[in-house]
């Protein structure tokens, strides 16, 4: 079978469960930029759990290679097909209560409420979902909720959960960060980049009233999705992930928030 034929064969199998509402592709497959390395992610909306049977059953049908229930991120069989003898590709299929969709863009969407990085991933993951299966039209109803106007206190939120994080407070990320410098602690190190970075690339799709894309590929992402970014954006951000030293990682730090806080100045 090619890979839309097995896609239809998981959707037929899984829309006939009357508890079933919604089944959708997400994930890297449908998003502006991906390659052939992205797998496709399945997901499968229903009111009550799908028996682990019928699972294993529908992965043994279509897979050489597969795990059912792998549940450390959240609910999920991972599948690797072979597509008519040519290639191997891999499909993950996760599982979700719609409810809980509706519980997330109540809490952020509509009560403007920020996290501390990836405010809006989720929303992202459901507003470029495509549709395979909608019972009773609910998650079009989703989709078309999320491509809305971006709500300006929202953005505003992000902003004030996470810029404070990176710089202007007491145990801030590049407090963090110089604090393990001096230790020579290189865990701590990257760590800690890691969490400013987290930080920053909500605030960047925040300001440009973008959902964010996850955590592949965002330099490209931003660059391809956002109309207002800083000065020497990507440039910055290399040069504290691949530092001539830990000196360096510092000055740039300093950079990337001076350049952050011009554009910001810009748009007030």
């Amino acid at each position: 079978m090619t890979k839309t034929q097995i896609i239809q064969y998981i959707v037929n199998k899984f829309s006939q469960l009357d508890y079933v509402e919604s089944i959708v592709l997400s994930g890297s497959q449908t998003n502006l930029i991906h390659d052939q390395n992205s797998d496709y992610d399945i997901y499968i909306y229903s009111i009550k759990p799908i028996p682990v049977e019928l699972r294993t059953e529908i992965a043994k049908s279509l897979a050489f290679k597969f795990e059912v229930g792998n549940s450390f991120f959240e609910d999920g069989d991972e599948l690797i097909i072979n597509e008519n003898n040519t290639n191997d590709f891999c499909i993950d299929i996760m599982y979700r209560n719609p409810q809980w969709v509706e519980n997330e863009i109540d809490w952020i969407w509509r009560k403007h409420n920020a996290k501390v990085g990836y405010t809006t991933c989720f929303l992202h993951n459901v507003r470029t979902s495509k549709i395979l299966f909608d019972r009773n039209k609910k998650f079009q109803q989703f989709i078309d909720e999320l491509n809305e106007k971006f709500p300006k206190k929202l953005i505003e939120n992000i902003i004030a959960k996470n810029y404070p994080l990176l710089m202007k407070k007491n145990a801030s990320y590049y407090d963090q960060i110089k604090l393990a410098i001096s230790r020579k602690d290189i865990v701590s190190i990257n760590h800690r980049i890691t969490a400013f970075l987290v930080s920053y690339f909500d605030i960047i799709f925040a300001i440009n009233a973008q959902t964010h894309p996850g955590e592949k590929k965002l330099i490209a992402y931003a660059q391809e999705l956002c109309s207002i970014l800083p000065n020497n954006f990507q440039e910055n951000i290399e040069k504290i992930i691949q530092p001539t030293n830990n000196t360096d990682i510092l000055l740039n730090l300093r950079n990337i928030i001076v350049e952050l806080d011009t554009m910001l100045e810009t748009m007030i």
